[in-house]
């Protein structure tokens, strides 16, 4: 996908996001994020520090225009940017970076999209549940609203990651 494209298409997942926020309350068992797989799919070529950016201007326009709480969703959506090279590395190899490739399901395998998939929401889900709940909920509820928000997560990530890693083999 050229570089326009893809960031046309993030514009329009994070206008996505902002009306989830806005007009779509599942309960408050799910917290329906986009994010944490928008800031995975950046293009490899992009940075540390950039993805550190587009993440924190991401989030805030998240935060301004849909949640009640600023910085919620940037305090959360940060350390998926710092994680997002190691992560890639990890899960997908050294070689993806250093040719400079973006991964797709078909090249790297559903296996390993999932894992990364579950990391990312992983963390996203553990710092905004902690920080939205302020301490003042039980532990019950937010071990449910994390599983069930995970769940939740992984199902549209997959299509996020259709429309912002496609596979060009196709």
């Amino acid at each position: 996908m050229r570089r326009s494209n893809f960031f046309l298409v993030y514009l329009l997942l994070v206008v996505a996001q902002i009306l989830i926020c806005n007009y779509f309350h599942l309960t408050p068992y799910v917290t329906l994020s986009l994010l944490p797989v928008m800031v995975l799919c950046l293009p490899v070529r992009v940075s540390t520090l950039g993805a550190l950016f587009i993440a924190f201007a991401t989030g805030m326009s998240v935060d301004l225009l849909a949640e009640g709480l600023p910085g919620l969703n940037t305090l959360a959506l940060l350390p998926v940017a710092y994680l997002r090279i190691p992560l890639i590395k990890l899960i997908f190899g050294e070689d993806l970076i250093s040719r400079g490739e973006d991964f797709t399901v078909r090249k790297n395998g559903i296996g390993k999209v999932t894992l990364a998939v579950i990391l990312v929401q992983s963390l996203f889900l553990l710092l905004y549940i902690w920080a939205d709940g302020a301490g003042m909920r039980p532990f019950w509820f937010n071990a449910l609203r994390f599983g069930a928000s995970l769940l939740a997560g992984y199902a549209a990530a997959i299509i996020v990651i259709d429309a912002l890693a496609p596979d060009t083999r196709k």
